[in-house]
């Protein structure tokens, strides 16, 4: 159920009545009619904007349509006031009743309010993190493996097939460094003396994996030159930094669909039928591309290149795709990659990237633009960069990681729940200060503390309630006469409720699921301002001595509330909370 789909469904209805009684023409489209809060509360429940995009295409005014609709409205037994503010809104306001059903609904249906068959299945790829594998993940990994995977699970809860997919950057230049600083670790392991020049990894986290690398063939590769282990060594290494990477998700709760390796685009035909598929359109030409700006032209080179018409897809030049010298550009596999998406039939994609690749949105967008024709849709929603705090001071640098704070730092300080909860506390692309202390304080500043501490309070209310004798099961709350929750703090509640349907199809409509926590923060909220103001009102407690039917109702309100938190923390991957220590 969904409480604003219901009173547009009661508009529309509304409207066809007006259509059949002569006073609307025939053939207007309904699609952009509204129903949402108020922007000011202050003015009802629910506002429409029927009349004020149905006057010019009616050719009538605004408010002539808003009265008449209003007196259709005010029929319906659920709406208490239907009145016309300004040129032409309408608000509504709801009476009790239907804010009680909310509660009714909810517990009727535990397991599916809120849930939307808004992606009708459709096929939705999510590709996030994606980190080169040459160490484990750091901060800014992190924010981006809580984003996409709660956008993952976002998109699921609102109806679409979702695959989880991770980007293997295992072709390029900085595997074969890999494969140098774990060579050094194995010299270490054999009781050389080693040093780790400028472009190596010196992170401690390869130490375990020269010492594998020993194990497993011995003095094999001891001074020898490049050419005898490298190709082997890229290979062990890649596949010893991917376990990691694995290991690191997996604490975090991240698990992945599809892992899908770079290099294996190379030397299959995969790069050159993408290519070949954007020559086909036209897209694909030789020329020279102009110098870069800023660069003196007496620095610039010019040089004929392969480059593809990527400025007929929206983007603001043509890029290249093959060198001079015939080898790929670092643009050409990601367009494979892309359009090996595309043959896989996928509905949507999107591509969660670091604040660091802004740069490379338009160029994506075009290439999968060009290569579905513009049938499928490229998302690309950037993370912004991650400061972390201590004791009001900067978070220092792993010495294990050597130049950065992996994602193990961050989840063995605060746990996987309240990292996933923070990372999700700003919208993604705005900068998230992170600060140990704070995020484990507990108060109403730290949203973390405040949802969970809200789903405690409920959990401590039903285990009263138990303790009574009551049976507080889902099916005998249900049942609960609610006729009792009149007050205004108990149908704030209830009213809060009704928005969580509309909030899950506007975040997954939007890809946005930092609303989610907002929302929940909201919810939290007004659950604890009722039980603070039970404390000085009777009337307001959740258990109500010698009034079992009164508590049950209450208790009903609460228990709803329970529901929903656990649901929206589902989609942000956190465990809700029954109890705080």
């Amino acid at each position: 159920m969904n409480l604003f789909s219901d009173i547009r469904a009661l508009v529309i209805d509304c409207l066809h009545a007006m259509v059949a009684a002569g006073d609307l023409p025939e053939g207007l489209d309904f699609k952009n009619v509204t129903v949402e809060p108020p922007r000011d509360a202050l003015h009802g429940d629910m506002a429409t904007n029927a009349a004020m995009v149905l006057a010019k295409p009616a050719k009538l005014k605004p408010r002539d349509i808003a009265e008449k609709l209003a007196t259709h409205l005010a029929s319906d037994a659920r709406v208490t006031v239907a009145e016309v503010a300004g040129p032409g809104f309408l608000n509504m306001r709801l009476g009790a009743h239907a804010w009680q059903g909310v509660v009714s609904t909810v517990l009727a249906n535990p397991q599916t309010y809120g849930r939307s068959d808004m992606g009708q299945g459709r096929r939705v790829n999510v590709e996030y993190v994606s980190a080169n594998p040459t160490g484990p993940l750091h901060v800014g990994h992190t924010r981006g493996a809580v984003f996409g995977d709660a956008l993952a699970s976002l998109l699921d809860y609102a109806g679409y097939d979702v695959t989880r997919e991770y980007y293997i950057n295992d072709g390029g230049a900085q595997v074969d460094v890999l494969a140098r600083s774990v060579y050094l670790r194995y010299l270490e392991a054999h009781g050389q003396d080693v040093a780790f020049e400028d472009g190596t990894y010196p992170g401690d986290y390869l130490i375990p994996v020269g010492q594998a690398l020993k194990d497993k063939v011995g003095d094999a590769y001891v001074n020898q030159s490049e050419d005898v282990w490298l190709a082997e060594i890229r290979e062990f290494a890649t596949a010893a930094m991917m376990d990691l990477i694995r290991e690191d998700l997996g604490v975090l709760g991240v698990k992945m669909d599809h892992f899908f390796s770079e290099k294996s685009l190379y030397g299959t035909g995969l790069i050159e039928s993408a290519i070949d598929s954007l020559r086909s359109k036209g897209l694909i030409y030789e020329g020279v591309l102009e110098p870069p700006k800023g660069k003196k032209p007496e620095d610039w080179e010019p040089r004929e290149q392969t480059l593809f018409k990527s400025t007929e897809h929206g983007d603001d030049v043509d890029r290249p795709v093959q060198k001079s010298d015939g080898s790929w550009t670092y643009f050409a596999p990601d367009i494979a990659y892309h359009f090996d998406k595309v043959e896989r039939n996928f509905d949507l994609l999107i591509d969660v990237f670091g604040a660091d690749h802004g740069g490379y949105v338009k160029r994506m967008k075009a290439a999968v633009s060009a290569l579905s024709d513009g049938k499928t849709p490229l998302d690309i929603k950037l993370t912004q960069l991650v400061k972390l705090f201590k004791n009001g001071e900067p978070f220092k640098m792993s010495k294990r990681a050597g130049t950065f704070v992996t994602l193990r730092d961050v989840v063995d300080q605060v746990g996987p729940d309240v990292t996933r909860f923070v990372m999700l506390t700003r919208k993604n692309d705005a900068p998230l200060d992170f600060d140990f202390d704070k995020v484990l304080e507990q108060s109403r500043d730290n949203p973390v503390f405040y949802v969970q501490y809200a789903n405690a309070r409920v959990h401590s209310v039903l285990r009263k309630a138990t303790e009574m004798g009551m049976d507080v099961s889902d099916a005998a709350l249900s049942a609960a006469d609610r006729s009792v929750l009149v007050h205004d703090a108990e149908l704030g509640v209830a009213r809060k409720l009704a928005e969580w349907p509309r909030l899950v199809e506007i975040a997954a409509r939007t890809n946005e699921p930092h609303r989610v926590a907002f929302y929940l923060y909201e919810l939290a909220s007004d659950l604890h301002s009722l039980w603070n103001r039970g404390n000085d009102e009777v009337a307001l407690r959740f258990v109500q001595e010698g009034d079992e039917t009164t508590t049950q109702a209450k208790i009903s309100l609460v228990r709803a509330v329970s529901v929903v938190i656990s649901a929206g923390l589902g989609i942000l991957g956190v465990t809700p909370a029954e109890e705080m220590r």
